[in-house]
Parts: structure tokens; sequence; C-alpha cells
């Protein structure tokens, strides 16, 4: 009974923890700044953005199933985003070698960002981190011109994602 008991208070401070975690990042606050690489090896920073529409998506892995079917679901609607004066970026753990092998296999036409050390996933509370193996979340943030967090999007349905975001965008901008 007793280690039950020390088992159950160390998952209790654990999930504490975690939402402690996340109730740092909310609507409204300013995003956290990043700068990184993409698939080109081009460096992206967050701040660079800064008068335009920003939507960053995490994922957890290049050429996975449920990851092939959010990206592709972006492509799809890269048009609309554009359209809406937006930029997409899709981040993950993957290295820039790897992001450039899954854009060029499913002809992505936006950046996927590098975050190997996973310290911007982490920023954005979207690192998952199952003993020894770290994962990005699949969490989509909509930042605004100013640089604030507009909506956030928590473990989301790889195959729709796009449109509720573009639903969503229109709702802000107007």
């Amino acid at each position: 009974m007793r280690k039950f008991t020390k088992q159950l208070f160390v998952s209790v401070i654990t999930l504490s923890i975690s939402l402690c975690s996340f109730a740092s990042l909310s609507v409204g606050n300013q995003a956290p700044n990043f700068i990184l690489n993409d698939q080109n090896n081009i460096t992206h920073n967050l701040s660079d953005y800064r008068g335009s529409w920003v939507i960053l998506y995490f994922y957890p892995k290049d050429d996975t199933p449920g990851c092939t079917t959010q990206a592709c679901d972006f492509r799809d609607a890269v048009e609309k985003i554009i359209a809406s004066r937006s930029t997409v970026f899709g981040v993950s753990l993957d290295s820039v070698e790897s992001h450039k092998r899954f854009a060029e296999k499913n002809n992505l036409p936006f950046s996927l960002l590098s975050d190997e050390g996973g310290v911007v996933s982490k920023a954005y509370d979207s690192l998952s981190n199952f003993i020894s193996f770290k994962a990005s979340k699949r969490n989509t943030f909509i930042i605004d011109p100013e640089g604030n967090i507009a909506k956030i999007y928590l473990s989301v349905k790889p195959s729709t994602h796009s449109q509720m975001v573009l639903n969503d965008l229109n709702q802000l901008q107007n």
C-alpha cells in the first residue's frame, strides 16, 4: 500500500507540474521567440514575421502516417493560408535533412523547422517526454501580427485541422 501511495503522490506532483507549465502559455501572451533552420537550411526568426499572422504547428515525427496527413492537409490549404496574409511553419525535433526528405516527398511548399534540442517545443508547452524518447506534441498556435498568441489548439486531428485554422483565422482577422 505504501508503494502505491508513493506512486500516486509522484503522479499527482508530475501532473501538477505539467498543468502549471501549460498554464504559463495562454491566448493573449507574447509568443516565445524562436530562431530555427528549415529544410533548406534557411534561418527563421519569429520576430522577423511581426506584422503578419503565423501558424505554428508542432508534430511528432516526419514521414509517419498522422504527421504526413497533417502536413499534406496544410499543403492543400496553403493558397488559402497565404491569401489570409499568414505564414505556416511545421515544427518537430527531426533534423534539417529529415525535413528536406519529408518536404520533397510530399511537395510541401512551406517551411519545416528543425527543433532538434526541443527548446522551442518546450517553450510552447509542446514537448512530450516518454522515458528516453522525446517528440513534439501535435499542438498548433496562431500568432497575431503583434506577436501574441491568438489561438491554441491541443492534440489536433491531422486530417481536418487546416480548415479549422482557416475558419478561426478568418474570425480573428475580422
